[in-house]
């Protein structure tokens, strides 16, 4: 987006400013900016809650705790009513693969609880976005895993995939691609074939397994995995740029 000229003054509204950023791509910014408005907010409520107090009591001290661990469980509990698959395109698993050690894990600087449910919502969206092929691969692995510690369910992925084998080396040997009529009906079988040994041997249940244990492990990272530049700057450069930007 772009500003009106205002000579007299070079201040904009937060929602216009907030706008810029996700437009040029900063949201490690507005990432930053969200938290620091809300522990703002929370010194604030704070202050006002000591000065109201003559003398600070054991019962407040309870309450102001209950009331922050109730805060971050009503962020964690918002993002299941969320769909982290919103923003995610094609696009994103045509790309490289961001670093594991830089990019997808970072160090113990890189997380940390979100302040809102808005910031939750920020980074689950564009995390899953960041690093869907790492999450594509975690899952290859939980899959994989599964499958092992169901041996039947990993004989009946052999077995399935044995059979599309040999339904391809028949083909070749007897020429089945000048009859395309008893071709799709040797697919149509070897279909019925594969999904009856795949529920015979309960691969669904390795799969769902699977399923479920990456949707936890990409919600709690993409939650608690703060935004960071998509191109790091250098030193100076992003201090700068950062100083400008938080001001």
């Amino acid at each position: 987006m772009a500003f009106s000229a205002n000579p007299l003054s070079l201040s904009v509204s937060e929602p216009a400013f907030e706008s810029w950023l996700r437009d040029c791509g900063y949201l490690e910014i507005l990432d930053e900016r969200t938290a620091a408005l809300d522990r703002s907010s929370s010194a604030a409520a704070a202050t006002t809650s000591a000065a109201a107090a003559a003398t600070p009591t054991a019962t407040a001290t309870t309450t102001s705790v209950l009331s922050v661990v109730f805060a971050h469980l009503t962020t964690l509990l918002s993002l299941f009513t969320l769909n982290p698959f919103a923003k995610l395109s094609a696009d994103d698993f045509s790309g490289e693969t961001p670093s594991w050690t830089a990019g997808f894990v970072g160090d113990s600087g890189s997380y940390s609880v979100p302040s809102s449910p808005a910031q939750a919502r920020l980074r689950v969206h564009e995390n899953v976005k960041r690093y869907a092929r790492n999450y594509s691969t975690l899952f290859i692995v939980f899959f994989a895993c599964s499958l092992y510690q169901i041996p039947v369910a990993l004989l009946g992925s052999i077995s399935s995939l044995a059979l599309w084998d040999l339904f391809r080396l028949g083909c070749e040997r007897w020429g089945l691609d000048g009859y395309p009529s008893s071709r799709q009906l040797l697919i149509r079988l070897v279909q019925c074939a594969t999904a009856v040994i795949l529920y015979c041997s309960n691969v669904q249940l390795a799969f769902f397994c699977a399923v479920a244990i990456m949707y936890a492990v990409m919600i709690l990272h993409a939650c608690l995995r703060k935004l960071s530049p998509l191109k790091q700057p250098s030193r100076a450069e992003g201090l700068g740029h950062r100083r400008f930007l938080l001001k």
